[in-house]
C-alpha cells in the first residue's frame, strides 16, 4: 500500500500568525510534525503543503519536501486536493495530518492507515473516549457520535447531556486526522459546501451530507495541539516534566 502524508501549513492563521514556524524547544513546530510523521514506516512520502515562501524556505532548510499551494483554500483538505492535482504519482491512501500537532504519535498514523485494509473504506479518522465531563462540555473540542460498526453518525461541538447521563454511556472526542482513498479525496474536494457544514463549522459534514461513510478508529492517544502561544508554553512545560 502506497501512502502519501500531506501536512497543510498556512502562515496567516487568524489566532496565531506564523504558527508553523514557532520554536518549540529549539525545533520549529512544522519540523517536529514532519519528524514525527517520518517515524511512521507505513508512510511512503511526506509533503508539506504551504501558501507562504517563508515556510517553504524553512522546510527546504531542514530537508523536507514542500509544495506551494494557493492562499485561497478554505480548509486543509482542499489544500491536499491541490497537491494531488499537481502530482503525477498515484497513492492508495492519502493522510491529511494537522500541522499544529508537533508531538503526534506515529502509532496513530499507523492505526489510521490500517483501517484501509478493508477495501470498502473510503474515508477514515480517529477518536478517543472522553472520561472527563469538563472535556465533554468544552465546545472547542469536537465530539464524534459513532455507530456499532464504528462509522461516524455525526460530529458536534456542544455537549448536551447531564453529567449523570455522561457517566452512563461512552462519548468520544474527535481527533482531527483524516485519511482517504486518493480517488475519494479527489471527489470530495469538488463538492459544494453543505448546510450542516456551514451551521456547525465542521467540514466533515460535507462528506456525510453527500453520503460518504467515515470509519472511526478508537485511539488511546490525544496529542497536544497548538492554537495559540499559551499552548506552546503548556507543551514545553508538559514535555519538560515528562522528559
Amino acid at each position: 500500500m502506497r501512502v502519501l502524508a500531506i501536512i497543510p501549513a498556512r502562515y496567516n492563521s487568524s489566532r496565531f500568525p506564523g504558527k508553523p514556524l514557532v520554536d518549540i524547544m529549539g525545533i520549529s513546530m512544522i519540523q517536529r510534525v514532519y519528524n514525527q510523521v517520518s517515524l511512521c514506516r507505513e508512510v511512503s512520502k511526506i509533503i508539506i503543503a504551504t501558501d507562504d515562501e517563508r515556510i517553504a524556505f524553512h522546510v527546504k532548510g531542514f530537508g523536507g519536501n514542500v509544495m506551494m499551494t494557493s492562499k485561497h483554500h478554505e480548509s486543509g483538505t482542499d489544500r491536499c486536493g491541490e497537491v494531488l492535482l499537481k502530482l503525477e504519482e498515484h497513492f492508495d491512501v492519502v493522510v491529511n495530518i494537522q500541522g499544529d500537532e508537533p508531538f503526534i504519535e506515529p502509532l496513530q498514523i499507523k492505526q489510521l492507515i490500517s483501517l484501509f485494509k478493508e477495501e470498502e473504506i473510503k474515508i477514515a479518522t480517529l477518536a478517543k473516549q472522553i472520561n472527563d465531563y469538563s472535556l465533554y462540555i468544552d465546545e472547542n473540542k469536537v465530539k464524534a457520535i459513532i455507530n456499532d460498526s464504528n462509522f461516524a453518525v455525526t460530529f458536534h461541538r456542544k455537549g448536551d447531556v447531564s453529567e449523570e447521563t455522561f457517566l452512563e454511556k461512552e462519548y468520544f472526542k474527535h481527533i482531527g486526522i483524516y485519511a482517504f482513498q486518493q480517488e475519494t479525496l479527489e471527489e470530495i474536494t469538488k463538492l459544494a459546501t453543505s448546510k450542516n457544514e456551514k451551521n456547525l463549522n465542521l467540514e466533515q459534514h460535507r462528506w456525510l451530507d453527500n453520503n460518504y461513510k467515515i470509519k472511526v478508529g478508537i485511539t488511546e492517544f490525544d496529542p497536544l495541539s497548538v492554537d495559540n502561544l499559551e499552548d506552546v508554553e503548556k507543551i514545553i512545560e508538559f514535555h519538560s516534566k515528562n522528559a
